[in-house]
């Protein structure tokens, strides 16, 4: 059961990165897509986990990649924050 659910978050993160991906095409916005680099890079760290037996030990690694994908979303926040309005 645990793999399902691990496939199924891995799924909706790879779909949700697929969206902002699409946007960011339309609009050319690195906010967009740094959101859909850190929902990738969510969908990737949730495979491994799903290859393992329930109860096995994370390794730090996982921790360190979720932590690069928070911090792609951090960082578009700040990004779209800071920057001046365009033709103002």
């Amino acid at each position: 059961m645990n793999a399902i659910l691990v496939g199924a978050i891995v799924m909706a993160a790879s779909v949700i990165a697929l969206f902002f991906l699409r946007y960011w095409r339309q609009t050319r916005d690195r906010f967009f897509l740094y959101f859909a680099l850190a929902f990738m890079l969510e969908a990737v760290q949730r495979l491994p986990g799903a290859m393992q037996p329930p109860g096995a030990p994370d390794a730090p690694l996982y921790y360190l990649i979720r932590l690069a994908a928070y911090g792609l979303i951090l960082l578009a926040i700040i990004g779209k924050n800071r920057r001046p309005p365009p033709g103002g």
